[in-house]
């Protein structure tokens, strides 16, 4: 078997579409999170701590020496990224617990036994009726 084919048949398999479309969904989700955080979260926040906009928080360890940029570390982003990262975790999380419930309530439900095949209920009446004679 080529490369190619076996390429061809992962590619198409079930699981590596799913796959694909989650990372997608995932990607676009994270997007959603950051600017929640960053444009919605964060601004009364700030607020509350004096008007502090967080990404803006750094400290500066080289300053700018003529073309050269100055070295900073901005923990600032990181606090907001830390803040988006807690939410997207609490949104996974609660994702999952509700699908887990969903699948106990599915093994919790009593299965019906399938109805017997229609010569076999037939048989069965026959074999009833006979012994009633």
């Amino acid at each position: 078997m080529g490369m190619l084919q076996e390429f061809k048949e992962f590619a198409v398999k079930g699981n590596a579409v799913d796959m694909a479309v989650g990372i997608i969904v995932g990607a676009a989700f994270g997007k959603i999170i950051s600017s929640l955080v960053a444009d919605v979260v964060m601004p009364p926040i700030g607020v509350l701590m004096g008007g502090v906009d967080f990404s803006d928080l750094a400290i500066t360890l080289k300053a700018a020496v003529g073309d050269t940029p100055a070295v900073k570390l901005n923990y600032g982003k990181f606090i907001q990224t830390v803040i988006d990262f807690i939410i997207v975790a609490f949104a996974v999380f609660l994702m999952v617990k509700g699908i887990n419930s969903l699948k106990r309530e599915e093994e919790a439900a009593p299965e019906t036994p399938p109805e017997p095949p229609k010569e076999e209920v037939l048989l069965t009446e026959i074999r009833d009726l006979l012994k009633n004679r």
